[in-house]
């Protein structure tokens, strides 16, 4: 009983399961390609600092980032691509902090 199978219509099987596995994660969103253009860097924000007395002008239209505080820490999601987060952070990859929460203690 020693029979020879062809293994190439196996391979390709397998080949192209992974293929439709991976376009099916793709389409409904489980999996994202990160492109450069998805980055926002913090050079995009500016903070305007008030001064009491003082007017200061902003567009009427909201940018389409929102902010939300997840565990103390300010995160963005954007609201015209679906599943871009991000965290804000400072020139040295520090978190910005949120108030109202208590904020994560290292634990000794």
């Amino acid at each position: 009983m020693s029979e020879e199978r062809n293994m190439i219509p196996l391979i390709f099987t397998g080949i192209g399961t992974i293929i439709g596995t991976v376009g099916c994660l793709w389409y409904y969103g489980y999996l994202h390609f990160a492109k450069p253009e998805d980055a926002l860097l913090l050079s995009d924000y500016t903070m305007l600092k008030t001064v009491p007395g003082e007017d200061y002008k902003v567009s009427l239209t909201p940018a389409p980032q929102v902010a939300q505080c997840v565990d103390g820490v300010l995160v963005l999601f954007d609201t015209e691509q679906k599943g871009l987060t991000g965290v804000l952070v400072n020139s040295k990859k520090q978190a910005v902090r949120c108030m109202g929460q208590e904020t994560p203690q290292l634990e000794q």
